[in-house]
């Protein structure tokens, strides 16, 4: 039974941990938005669904809200644990609370809570 359960924590902490560059690369979907423990309305916040973050291999970032896109660079910590994202001269820290290759959730104190999907193109 140990032996279970410590099996069972390990699969659970690779799945939390094993978000890679590679991985992040691709288009991502805001699909939940939380500030201050509240669920915020995406199409309120941004007057529209499609809002988007795209990750490309050459460590550029592009930010899409409807229509509008707006240009900049990514990094990813050594630790994977901090995403880094910078559009122009302003640069946001978020903390991954969990990522794998096909949800990301991501936390900042500038945006709150933040959850994707991956977008299959």
């Amino acid at each position: 039974m140990k032996i279970l359960l410590l099996l069972v924590f390990c699969c659970f902490t690779l799945s939390v941990s094993a978000q890679t560059e590679k991985e992040l690369i691709g288009k991502w979907k805001l699909v939940k938005m939380t500030k201050d423990g509240e669920e915020k309305d995406i199409m309120k916040e941004f007057k529209t669904d499609q809002v988007y973050q795209v990750f490309k291999e050459d460590h550029k970032f592009v930010g899409i809200n409807g229509e509008k896109s707006r240009n900049g660079k990514w990094s990813l910590s050594d630790d994977n644990k901090e995403l880094k994202v910078t559009i122009s001269i302003v640069s946001v820290k978020f903390k991954i609370d969990y990522f794998d290759a096909k949800r990301r959730v991501i936390t900042s104190d500038q945006t709150g809570t933040l959850e994707y999907n991956k977008v299959e193109e």
